[in-house]
């Protein structure tokens, strides 16, 4: 591996599972759908509730811009986060996204993922 976790070899008994959602995921704040996806990824972490990640080509543009805040995590990498703005109302830092993940969240790359608590709803659809 050219770039692996090292939060592994510290805690071996940590895991981390992504697959595919296998359902429509949508962001929705203040009424206004943030991002849509039928191609969202759902990772399954020791400790974590799932957590659903959408490609960011299915943010809505416009609405979103970078924060100044990041944060590492030993088994996914370094995250950088993004805030929501919709019709005056602001969610601070409530994406976030790894863009050179570890080597065993590869395939997380490209994706976002949400705070359920900083957006109205996170929708898992059929």
């Amino acid at each position: 591996m050219a770039n692996p976790a090292p939060g592994f070899a510290k805690y071996p008994n940590h895991r981390i599972r992504i697959e595919p959602a296998g359902v429509r995921v949508t962001a929705v704040l203040a009424g206004r759908t943030v991002a849509e996806s039928d191609a969202a990824l759902v990772l399954h972490e020791t400790g974590h509730p799932p957590t659903y990640y959408l490609p960011e080509a299915d943010l809505r543009t416009g609405l979103t811009r970078p924060s100044a805040r990041r944060t590492h995590c030993p088994f996914k990498g370094d995250a950088s986060y993004f805030s929501i703005s919709v019709d005056g109302r602001v969610a601070e830092d409530a994406i976030w996204t790894y863009p050179e993940p570890f080597d065993e969240c590869e395939a997380i790359r490209g994706h976002v993922a949400f705070y359920p608590d900083r957006i109205d709803r996170l929708e898992l659809g059929s």
